[in-house]
């Protein structure tokens, strides 16, 4: 069964990109607080939207594993 997820691949970083994914990673932090935020905020209610939230947690998960790939481009390469 296929977990429908591309494998991850890796590759060595151009310094003129990392600022960039550096920015790009401080957007997608940011949202990723937002959106914890905003689920703190709806389960403090006694009537929850369980399908907004149950959204609001997929994409945030999906902000997670894109944090995750930027950092791991923004290692250095240590074989080299």
């Amino acid at each position: 069964m296929s977990s429908g997820r591309e494998p991850v691949t890796f590759r060595r970083m151009e310094n003129s990109e990392i600022p960039s994914l550096s920015s790009q990673l401080l957007a997608l932090q940011t949202e990723h607080r937002s959106l914890d935020l905003e689920i703190s905020r709806l389960e403090s209610y006694p009537y929850i939207d369980q399908l907004q939230l149950q959204r609001l947690k997929r994409q945030k998960l999906h902000l997670k594993r894109n944090i995750e790939r930027i950092r791991a481009q923004l290692i250095p390469d240590l074989d080299a």
